[in-house]
């Protein structure tokens, strides 16, 4: 398979502190990569390696058969960045906003106009492209910065959770935005997340990262399989007491506690939601709600990390 970004044992320490702890990726051209979890995990901290803005402290990576170290300025001139902070200057327009970007790139004059007319088309900004940016909506700058990362043609484009702060509607319209330039823009997008639905909805392959670490990566629909298990949620009365005696049962596999809910991971829960009601009943725990659910990206997170991805952020 070609991979157009690898990883060998990349490392980057601040003091004692290890931010990324020997990771290792293999990301496949023309792939949506996503790297998923918590604030802190050290996802922004990888990307920033893997765009030369830091140096690591240990081991290698290449983008586009590039060294990030010894080639820096070719690994530079392959990528685009959408960065996580806004960085739009409300006094251009977003015409202006992709000239000056095309021109630092050296875009030519003669294709520049062009190609600046392509990408306002790509993210749906042709009819806003001469108004100032101080103008713009949450989501159509996020998508002016998507398309400023797009305009000179790099092979990868970097984006650093991009949805944060946006509304459900608008994220989902970036999403719609995203897998469009994939497809038709012939890149590679590697982006950070902390949206479990993101990841599964927009990544063909996904590498889990907590506290500095690749724990898992393969493709989302991968992921849920393997994990074999359905989560009932549960809520009692009794906690304690339930969390307990629910652990003596065959039937369930591993018991997380998250604030008052209770996840119990089990096959066929379907089939297993009256055992558990009536169980706890004899138990004398009343349960005030119970929930069945298929597994989901949270679920395999929490089944290798054993917390979920809100408590670590």
């Amino acid at each position: 398979m070609d991979y157009i970004i690898e990883t060998n044992n990349i490392t980057k320490k601040y003091g004692d502190f290890i931010a990324v702890n020997s990771v290792n990726l293999k990301v496949p051209n023309n792939s949506v990569y996503g790297i998923l979890g918590p604030n802190g995990a050290g996802k922004t901290t990888l990307i920033s390696m893997l765009c030369t803005i830091l140096r690591p402290t240990g081991g290698s990576a290449t983008v586009n058969g590039y060294d990030v170290v010894k080639n820096a300025r070719e690994v530079r001139a392959s990528i685009g960045i959408v960065f996580q902070s806004r960085a739009l200057d409300d006094i251009l327009t977003g015409r202006e906003h992709l000239d000056m970007h095309a021109s630092l790139y050296g875009v030519p004059g003669e294709i520049r106009k062009k190609r600046i007319d392509e990408v306002l088309d790509l993210i749906d900004l042709g009819e806003k492209a001469d108004e100032y940016t101080k103008t713009y909506s949450g989501g159509m700058k996020r998508r002016l910065e998507i398309g400023r990362g797009l305009v000179h043609h790099p092979r990868v484009l970097f984006l650093d959770e991009p949805t944060l702060g946006l509304d459900p509607q608008t994220r989902e319209k970036i999403w719609e935005y995203i897998t469009k330039l994939n497809q038709e823009e012939d890149i590679t997008v590697l982006m950070t997340t902390h949206y479990m639905e993101e990841a599964d909805q927009l990544c063909d392959e996904v590498a889990i990262i907590n506290q500095g670490k690749i724990i898992k990566s393969d493709s989302p629909i991968n992921l849920k399989r393997e994990l074999k298990a359905d989560t009932i949620t549960v809520k009692v009365n009794k906690p304690e007491s339930f969390v307990q005696k629910v652990k003596t049962l065959d039937y369930v596999h591993k018991v997380f506690e998250d604030d008052s809910t209770i996840k119990l991971m089990v096959e066929r829960g379907e089939n297993l939601v009256p055992p558990l009601v009536n169980f706890a009943n004899k138990n004398g725990i009343v349960v005030e709600s119970i929930e069945l659910q298929h597994p989901n990206l949270e679920d395999v997170f929490i089944s290798y990390t054993g917390t979920s991805i809100t408590e670590g952020r």
